[in-house]
């Protein structure tokens, strides 16, 4: 019986083909702009202080999904060409699995264990559903490798939970992508179109993995590979091991424009990206060339031995091996009682209130922290707050909450390391031979030149980004020994600074001619590393302040409280994305009042809006809260504005915020603007007053109604909108010579 010819399959009408083609560019189009806007629009929201509302990212990926999603429906069901339909249904269903799987970031960014997980297990759902059947050849975890290998070099792994959950949840993925892209899929196409329709279909599920900013690499990483998946017939491994470096290698809280300065993490993802997006485009063209090789299963065997001992090489060499992942701060119910401390004498209200704090700590923190022992798990004891820093993941902190003596546990946010440092900002304005306007504006040239006082005698402390020991202008200054200076982040040994943000403050405050009060000394720690702190290091700081201690000490046993500073300038504040809650610092500062250390903070550059004083420590009671005016008297629009979530007026002062002249590492100088820099001139007025009058010094009350009895009225500015004067200026700008005048005959 002789077989007839197969009939022939019907031309494809050149219109349909036409508008299937135009459908996969719309599909491209559409999530590359929704990513990136919705990426931007979530960090722009994170710069000015805004919380980013927990359904803006599922309402993008639905939206995305039903853009590209609607157009590929209609092409799957409707042209009478099998391969346009399968186009169209490939499409359709990497837009479902956008839909779904974009749902999960609404997931807060430091919840990125709960992220993975359920990442994981959606996605398995999914290709479950999909009767996905993974194929696993060897070539698929070679190519995967291969485009890995830059992020070996450059990221960082998290925690030993995060990681595994990124395991398994890049391998979700990659088996999700072998359930869109099938057997039947790669049996319609050949290498180059299938390579094409693939790509899009994988740019589609792309767009759903990861956190914010994370899914913007997978977007350039994932789709190239569809050519080398056509050559294979396979996309999981390809797509499994590939996913694996943005998901695992990056933190997505380090993925922002808050360290977008020099070259921080968001740099090196990029070339991370970049590097991998090249290494997957000549994975896929040579793969597609020598498609007819790739059946040798030893070709693929030997290929990942070579590029495992590769990877390995890389990461254990120029790498960052190791895990790095965030901390968690307890903070215990019971917290000091520092009513009725004594008030002999400055030395003895500091003294006394250290005891009380440390005693304190010691007896409640006993059993949590013999337990921990028990446990084998590091930890950090706090006094200044009572709490504790520990090692641990979801699990230790389920735990932990549990506790009758924990109030609340939070996340310590810890930077993963970089393949290079960042560098060192320095400043190239040259030295100024007069006082700089901003000095001249609040009097305090006055103040030294017809009222003889520069702040000698008193002590001001700065936590900042670090200080550059070695300016000429701070040099002189430098109070010295051993307990003057503090670096938890990095424990250097003598001042230094890399960004320049606390140089720049701290000359504001004591240094020559750009500083109000450069006959005071100073003292340093680095609470900021690479512009994001965490609340365990901001306490390091803070108990350094209240009882110094020598390198290597113990702040329990080692502090000593005599050495503390009078003045305390901070030109920070803790967000929630680096682990704070409204409270965190709250007992830290009234310490410091109990004490009878000034303590002086930033309002923040989250304005104009209303409300916008709201990261601790800035928004407390007990210390003085400052904004910014410029060269007219007038609050800056970038300057935050009151009142905080409870209800208080804020800021306290307003002081010269805008274009200020002061020292950068290196010797040289630079203007900056910002609250950070309207700071420290306070602390160098209350520096003024309390050299003027010694009798003043740790009485705050009387020194917070000198400051605000004598300052000069501010005009809010037109951008301040519906917001009351009082939380916008304050009392007004500070007036360093009538604050001195005023406080040499205050009582």
């Amino acid at each position: 019986m002789a077989y007839p010819f197969p009939a022939p399959e019907r031309q494809t009408n050149p219109w349909v083909v036409v508008a299937a083609a135009s459908i996969g560019v719309w599909a491209v189009l559409i999530t590359v702009l929704s990513q990136a806007v919705g990426w931007l629009a979530d960090q722009v929201l994170l710069v000015t202080g805004l919380a980013t509302p927990i359904w803006t990212w599922p309402v993008v990926a639905v939206i995305n999904a039903a853009l590209a999603g609607a157009p590929a429906a209609v092409l799957a069901f409707v042209p009478r060409s099998p391969a346009v339909r399968t186009a169209g249904r490939v499409w359709l269903a990497g837009a479902a699995a956008l839909a779904g799987l974009g749902l999960l970031r609404a997931i807060p960014e430091p919840h990125n264990e709960l992220y993975l997980a359920l990442l994981a297990l959606l996605a398995a759902g999914a290709a479950v559903a999909l009767r996905g059947r993974p194929s696993l050849p060897a070539l698929g975890f070679a190519g995967g490798l291969a485009v890995l290998l830059p992020w070996l070099w450059i990221g960082a792994l998290g925690g030993l939970a995060e990681t595994v959950l990124a395991v398994f949840a890049s391998a979700a993925v990659g088996w999700l992508a072998a359930a869109i892209l099938n057997a039947a899929f790669w049996a319609r196409y050949g290498v180059a179109l299938g390579g094409l329709v693939g790509g899009v279909a994988l740019l589609l599920l792309a767009a759903g993995v990861g956190q914010s900013g994370a899914q913007l690499a997978a977007m350039l990483v994932l789709p190239p590979l569809s050519f080398a998946a056509a050559a294979l017939r396979s996309a999981g491994p390809l797509v499994a091991v590939a996913a694996l470096g943005p998901l695992a290698f990056a933190d997505p809280e380090e993925i922002t424009l808050l360290l977008s300065s020099g070259r921080d993490l968001p740099v090196w993802a990029s070339i991370a990206t970049a590097v991998s997006l090249t290494v997957a485009v000549l994975v896929g063209i040579g793969y597609g060339l020598a498609r007819t090789r790739l059946a040798a299963r030893w070709v693929g065997a030997v290929a990942v031995v070579i590029l495992l001992i590769a990877g390995g090489a890389i990461y254990l060499g120029p790498g960052q091996p190791g895990l790095f992942g965030e901390r968690l701060f307890v903070i215990l119910k019971s917290q000091a009682d520092l009513t009725g401390v004594t008030t002999a004498s400055r030395e003895a209200r500091v003294a006394d209130v250290y005891r009380r704090l440390v005693e304190h700590a010691q007896s409640s923190q006993a059993d949590l922290r013999a337990t921990l022992d028990r446990w084998h798990l590091d930890y950090t004891p706090y006094y200044l707050v009572n709490a504790v820093e520990v090692d641990g993941g979801p699990a230790i902190r389920a735990w932990l909450s549990r506790r009758g003596d924990v109030d609340r546990v939070l996340l310590s946010q810890r930077l993963r390391p970089l393949p290079a440092e960042p560098g060192v900002t320095h400043g190239h304005v040259p030295a100024p031979t007069a006082p700089p306007w901003n000095i001249s504006l609040i009097g305090a040239d006055r103040a030294a030149s017809q009222l003889g006082v520069n702040g000698s005698g008193i002590v001001v402390g700065t936590s900042d980004s670090g200080v550059d020991g070695t300016h000429p202008a701070l040099s002189g200054n430098f109070r010295g020994g051993d307990d003057s200076w503090f670096d938890p982040w990095n424990h250097t040994r003598t001042p230094t600074d890399r960004g320049g943000h606390g140089t720049h403050t701290l000359g504001s405050a004591v240094g020559r001619t750009v500083g109000v009060a450069p006959g005071a000394e100073w003292v340093g720690c680095v609470n900021l590393d690479r512009n994001l702190g965490n609340p365990a290091h901001y306490l390091d700081c803070m108990q350094f302040m209240l009882a110094p201690f020598p390198f290597g000490g113990d702040p329990f046993r080692d502090g000593q409280p005599g050495r503390a500073p009078h003045v305390l300038t901070n030109s920070w504040g803790c967000p929630r994305i680096e682990g704070c809650d409204e409270n965190s610092l709250r007992a830290a500062t009234a310490a410091f009042a109990a004490a009878g250390i000034f303590f002086v903070v930033a309002a923040g550059n989250t304005g104009p809006f209303c409300g916008s004083v709201d990261d601790p420590p800035s928004q407390y009671p007990d210390v003085e809260t400052i904004g910014a005016v410029d060269r007219r008297k007038e609050v800056t629009q970038f300057s935050s504005r009151g009142p905080t979530n409870a209800d208080l007026a804020k800021p306290d002062l307003v002081a010269p915020g805008e274009d200020v002249l002061s020292t950068m590492p290196g010797g040289g100088y630079a203007e900056l603007s910002g609250t950070s820099m309207a700071t420290p001139q306070v602390a160098g007025v209350v520096a003024l007053m309390w050299s003027a009058n010694p009798r003043l010094v740790g009485d705050i009350t009387r020194t917070r109604e000198i400051l605000r009895d004598t300052a000069v009225p501010a005009t809010p500015g037109e951008s301040s909108g519906e917001c009351s004067p009082a939380d916008v200026t304050g009392a007004g700008m500070v007036d360093a010579y009538a604050a001195v005048q005023a406080a040499r005959t205050a009582s």
